[in-house]
């Protein structure tokens, strides 16, 4: 309310009682706040910086919006054959360790090193990775690599991602065995100065020397970060072997899996015991 005193004009100050107005456009927040204005803000000093307080601090939501929603991911990789366990474990350790927004499982239908093998169909894969993240909204299944031909290196599925995310920190998620082999990798210098970091689940009493990787991999060990879990010693070949041989592997996966598998006589085959 203004108020002429004297032939001069000031803002009464009146409580003003409002929720916010949160309207979600796309994947940004906008959020309006009401402003109380004077009656005659054209007469009033500083009427002008009230008419422009929502419009300015809309701007200045926009500036601060993308530091905050800047994305932490895990790029998870694998043929998952099947998902156990300690995949989970893994995943899990990683959102919790690294605080990542999303975990991102792609499912590798043909990878340069497993080539010679026999892999399950990959309908069988996805299904099977569907039932192990169900229930867990940081998880997600990608299509990175199942929409493109092959063979597929993670070198091409890391630049991909960060030509579809500019600004997403790319943490890549490997086992042990992976990281000793990753000398050998299609780019695998080129991966380590692309990602923001590298987690490495070990297994129970492996130990690793970075400084004897660094030679091939520069930076190396200021991107590698050790997951600490209470990881059992269990591996989707071991699992294969044990269904082929008609051992226990029931508890080595979820109930939903461990079904799946029952129900579509997976691995059965004496042949499958030596899938790599």
């Amino acid at each position: 309310m203004i108020h002429n005193l004297s032939g001069k004009f000031y803002v009464k100050r009146v409580p003003l009682k409002f929720q916010p107005d949160y309207s979600f456009v796309g994947a940004r927040v906008q959020i309006q706040i009401p402003v109380a204005l004077p009656e005659d803000p054209v007469r009033a000093p500083g009427a002008d910086l009230l008419q422009n307080t929502h419009r300015n601090s809309t701007d200045l939501l926009w500036d601060i919006l993308p530091a905050m929603s800047k994305r932490n991911i895990g790029l998870f990789g694998g043929t998952f054959d099947p998902p156990h366990l300690g995949h989970l474990i893994l995943a899990s350790e990683a959102v919790h360790q690294f605080e990542l927004s999303k975990v991102l499982w792609v499912l590798t239908p043909d990878p340069p090193h497993k080539r010679n093998g026999t892999l399950t169909p990959v309908n069988h894969r996805v299904e099977m990775i569907l039932r192990t993240i169900t229930d867990n909204p940081v998880f997600e299944i990608s299509r990175l690599e199942l929409d493109r031909p092959g063979p597929h290196f993670t070198y091409d599925t890391c630049s991909l991602y960060m030509d579809q995310h500019p600004g997403a920190e790319l943490t890549l998620l490997l086992g042990g065995d992976s990281l000793l082999d990753l000398p050998d990798w299609h780019k695998g210098a080129e991966i380590v100065s692309l990602v923001h970091r590298i987690g490495v689940m070990r297994r129970p009493g492996n130990m690793y020397d970075l400084s004897l990787l660094e030679h091939n991999l520069p930076g190396l060990s200021q991107k590698v970060i050790f997951l600490d879990t209470l990881l059992q010693a269990v591996s989707s070949r071991e699992i294969r072997h044990r269904v082929a041989e008609g051992l226990p592997f029931r508890y080595y996966l979820l109930p939903s899996v461990y079904e799946y598998i029952e129900t579509h006589g997976l691995y059965r085959a004496a042949s499958n015991a030596d899938l790599s």
